[in-house]
């Protein structure tokens, strides 16, 4: 299944952010909160009730590995990161505390990068814009949905790390595979 499937082993320079969808009870006949509006964005980012944050974490050669959250704090994200990346992996985000915080916990080295100063590139080589552009392909990708049940969001999740996977060479028999877990039976051929 698409949505278990993610990297479970990244190593090299790893690039991590994280990225905000919106709380969805879509489909639910009884709310604990009063209904939104129809057409009602939610402008406020964070980590507050109507937010849920994921944290996109992926290395250089594409591994893609994503976490839905409950918060952004060292308690929660560390886990996560713990079971994955490599022990000599260098260790690319943004300037936030939590990240720092955790990979001088797990013994990693780390590189922030300073966006609110401009600094995009640190060395030519430690940046966040892979992790950042595929960000932006799973927001852009997730809009035709027009909102996804935050109950459903970590099948979505799994559903685009399966097309970025197999991009132009995923067919009906691999996804037929990928559906009864049977994946990882097969190599992925191209010609050169």
């Amino acid at each position: 299944m698409p949505a278990a499937t993610k990297a479970n082993h990244l190593q090299g320079i790893i690039e991590a952010d994280e990225t905000f969808f919106p709380s969805s009870c879509k489909g639910q006949r009884h709310l604990n909160r009063p209904p939104r509006k129809r057409g009602k964005q939610i402008h406020a980012r964070g980590t507050g009730k109507d937010q849920v944050p994921v944290l996109v974490v992926r290395d250089r050669s594409g591994a893609t590995a994503d976490f839905m959250l409950n918060a952004l704090d060292k308690k929660t994200i560390e886990p996560p990161l713990r079971a994955i990346l490599a022990k000599d992996a260098i260790f690319c985000s943004d300037g936030a505390a939590v990240y720092r915080s955790v990979a001088h916990s797990l013994g990693i080295t780390h590189r922030p990068v300073n966006l609110s100063a401009g600094i995009r590139v640190i060395a030519g080589v430690y940046h966040i814009q892979n992790v950042n552009a595929y960000d932006s392909r799973l927001k852009q990708w997730m809009k035709r949905f027009h909102g996804v049940a935050t109950k459903y969001l970590e099948n979505y999740l799994g559903w685009r790390r399966w097309l970025e996977r197999w991009g132009g060479h995923n067919s009906p028999i691999i996804g037929l595979q990928a559906a009864l877990g049977r994946e990882n039976q097969f190599q992925l051929l191209m010609q050169t």
